[in-house]
């Protein structure tokens, strides 16, 4: 009884497992039609024009490349359902590898044979490619290639779906397409093949690009060849003569395998070519990084299961080593090919390996039918593929692109297409970080702007104190800055700056609060710079907030930070600061004012001529040894000393100066000059910090308009005062005589 329910539980217990394993055989079985199909269009697109010769050979590198692939991935994934293999961007730069080898070689010696070199080119470059993928899954290097901007990538896939479209012109017509071969084009047989073609592609696109079914593709695939015999037979044109005439691939001999690696091959290699083909080498790398890592994200989404990149890149880059050592090429995770096997019921690696052993079959019964196979069937699956790329990046992303990113992604195809691969992602992600510059720009670096009379600090004052804030808080000027400072936001920063104290000339302090800031480069501080010589001429003091460690030490190396600009810890301590500082000034300003009036009033009589005056006058302050006139200037104005001391210069020998006179506070200087309108004759120079007030000769003339009564007094007191200076140096004068 033991026994017997023990084989029963076996057997229970292999009916799911066998029913996984079979699902996976018929998953990896719907994948391998993909894998073969796109093979060996494949093979035609790299070993076309010269290399057609030795299409068998292009046929065997591409089953070798899709049975390890396919095995090496499958046996390594982190998605046991992946299927792995050649995709049409990584085939496509490959077959622009080869022709490039292919025109350097010719274009140096015609007769130098082709095969050897080709087939160890692509060798080496698919070993290199795979050192290089798992350098970046070893360094964790390849998250940086997310980092390439979205248009520079699709410009470079758009691009590459033209090259396929180019490259399966050539498989139907042997002819490459250029403006000195169009000519070549004009024949009704070139023209049918064309046609066929495009009408293949055209059946694709309305029957299998909408079902997608796993057995769409090789029914159409098949149809078509059935149409085109039957065609032929209706048309009494015999297999040969259609081979002889092109419509159909020559039958090419079966392939010996042969490894690129001989000693002899090596030494016969054209080394001159190496500097030629090393922008192509990269733009194989590059295709193949960045395929496996869009593709491995895009099997994530598709899927909900999530891979790990690292070890992606690591099996890939190892199944590419293999693959190049035996002579294949370049390829990585396949996306509609590990789709269609997870919806077939594939889930495990027995779909992978299944792909695997299917490809290593191909190699012995492709060659055969490839004899039966007519171009524009496969000619038409190479269109239909590339139109579809080229559908994808320059119709759909127009509308996931700003009209500036998909400008960019245009010029990056035109780029690629005109001078190649290297020129245009190098073109491409300067044109990306130009255009991100510039829409960063964009952003406003202020969050908000506020004043003294709407935003104060949180210190309770007085009455008085509130209201003489609440009449000069508009001195206080703050800006909250956010993101990061560079040359494009900072210097828009500036000219906000310049636009805020145009409108605001009584403002005094200005601060700056950085706590959303999140950087600032050297070329931000330049403009800061710019700034603080604004606010110099104007006299206004900058005050720094929440100023992070790195950003002061590039406002410190750009000598930003001085002595003329406060750094304080918190908004609310500056505010504190700022409002102290208006509220001290202004209150000796109006005991300031309160002694002008009383001096005015007494010098004219009444308080409202006082005030008439004092409105008419300006004040200013200068520092001890400060210029106020020089001697020559024309007399537009006369001064009342408040506070202070100036005197009153004459040039003397050896470019020295003397005082002949010193004038204190509640005296006047200049109010001659101001009645006469001649020349200064003499410097006047501040001797002691002095507050003055000015009364120019604009506003003495409309005194004398508006109020001659007023005008009348000023004259009399300065006659006044031009007699008292009469007898004081009369009096001198009878000094110096006795």
């Amino acid at each position: 009884m033991r026994v017997v329910s023990q084989s029963v539980s076996q057997s229970v217990s292999l009916g799911p497992k066998f029913r996984a394993a079979l699902n996976d055989v018929l998953g990896g079985g719907a994948a391998s039609v993909l894998t073969v199909t796109f093979g060996l269009s494949y093979s035609l697109l790299i070993f076309a024009g010269p290399l057609s010769p030795y299409l068998s050979y292009g046929v065997a590198a591409t089953f070798i490349s899709s049975a390890l692939l396919a095995g090496v991935i499958a046996l390594g994934s982190s998605l046991p359902f992946a299927i792995g293999g050649a995709e049409s961007s990584t085939a496509a730069m490959t077959g622009i590898l080869a022709s490039s080898l292919v025109e350097r070689i010719q274009a140096s010696d015609p007769t130098a044979p082709l095969l050897g070199p080709v087939l160890f080119t692509l060798g080496l470059s698919t070993v290199i490619t795979g050192i290089v993928l798992c350098g970046f899954g070893v360094t964790r290097m390849g998250r940086a290639i997310r980092y390439v901007p979205y248009p520079v990538v699709g410009g470079f896939l758009g691009a590459t779906g033209f090259l396929i479209v180019i490259g399966a012109i050539r498989v139907i017509t042997n002819q490459r397409v250029q403006f000195a071969t169009l000519g070549r084009f004009a024949n009704l047989l070139t023209v049918s093949e064309l046609a066929a073609a495009c009408a293949m592609a055209l059946v694709l696109y309305l029957t299998w690009h909408r079902s997608r079914s796993s057995l769409g593709l090789p029914a159409i695939l098949i149809g078509g060849v059935v149409a085109a015999h039957v065609a032929f037979w209706l048309a009494g044109i015999p297999l040969a003569e259609a081979q002889a005439s092109g419509w159909t691939f020559q039958p090419p001999p079966v392939a010996s395998f042969m490894l690129p690696w001989s000693a002899s091959e090596i030494s016969h290699y054209p080394w001159y070519a190496v500097p030629d083909l090393l922008g192509n080498l990269i733009a194989v790398i590059f295709v193949t990084a960045t395929s496996t890592l869009f593709n491995t994200t895009g099997v994530e989404v598709a899927s909900q299961r999530e891979a790990n990149l690292e070890r992606e890149l690591n099996v890939t880059g190892i199944a590419n080593m293999l693959s190049g050592a035996l002579g294949g090429y370049p390829g990585c995770i396949s996306v509609s090919r590990s789709l269609l096997n997870l919806s077939t019921g594939g889930t495990g690696r027995l779909s992978g390996l299944t792909v695997a052993a299917i490809s290593a079959l191909m190699l012995a019964f492709a060659p055969m039918l490839l004899g039966y196979m007519p171009k524009f069937v496969l000619g038409g699956l190479l269109i239909y593929l590339g139109a579809d790329q080229l559908h994808k990046w320059i119709v759909e992303s127009r509308r996931r692109l700003s009209k500036t990113e998909y400008l960019s992604l245009l010029a990056i195809i035109v780029i690629i297409v005109q001078w190649g691969f290297v020129a245009g992602v190098l073109i491409g992600v300067v044109i990306g970080c130009a255009t991100f510059a510039l829409s960063a720009s964009r952003i406003d670096s202020i969050k908000y702007s506020f004043d003294g009379s709407e935003y104060r600090s949180s210190l309770d004052r007085s009455r008085d104190d509130q209201a003489a804030l609440a009449v000069h808080g508009k001195e206080i000027q703050g800006l909250n800055l956010q993101s990061y400072l560079f040359f494009g936001s900072a210097n828009r920063l500036y000219q906000h700056v310049k636009a805020l104290l145009a409108r605001h000339p009584e403002c005094r302090f200005l601060v700056f609060d950085f706590k959303l800031v999140t950087g600032i480069d050297s070329s931000a501080a330049y403009s800061f710079a710019q700034i603080k010589r604004t606010a110099h001429d104007r006299g206004i003091k900058l005050m720094l907030v929440h100023l992070p460690p790195a950003a002061e030490k590039t406002l410190r190396s750009s000598e930003f930070i001085s002595s003329e600009v406060n750094i304080i810890a918190e908004l609310d301590h500056a505010l504190e600061w700022c409002e102290n500082e208006i509220i001290a000034q202004h209150q000796g300003l109006e005991q300031e004012e309160a002694s002008l009036r009383d001096w005015f009033t007494q010098i004219l009589g009444t308080e409202h001529d006082a005030m008439q005056l004092i409105h008419r006058c300006r004040r200013i302050e200068v520092d001890a040894g400060e210029t106020i006139v020089r001697a020559g200037d024309a007399a537009d104005s006369m001064h009342f000393i408040l506070d202070g001391r100036v005197g009153i210069m004459i040039p003397a020998d050896e470019g020295r100066t003397t005082r002949v006179r010193s004038l204190g506070r509640y005296t006047t200087i200049g109010e001659m000059g101001l009645v006469s309108r001649a020349p200064r004759n003499a410097t006047i120079q501040a001797e002691l910090a002095s507050i003055l007030y000015v009364l120019d000769s604009d506003q003495f003339e409309l005194i004398k308009r508006d109020d001659p009564a007023l005008s009348q007094k000023l004259l009399t007191y300065f006659v006044s005062v031009m007699a008292e200076r009469l007898t004081f140096a009369n009096r001198a004068i009878a000094v110096l005589r006795r």
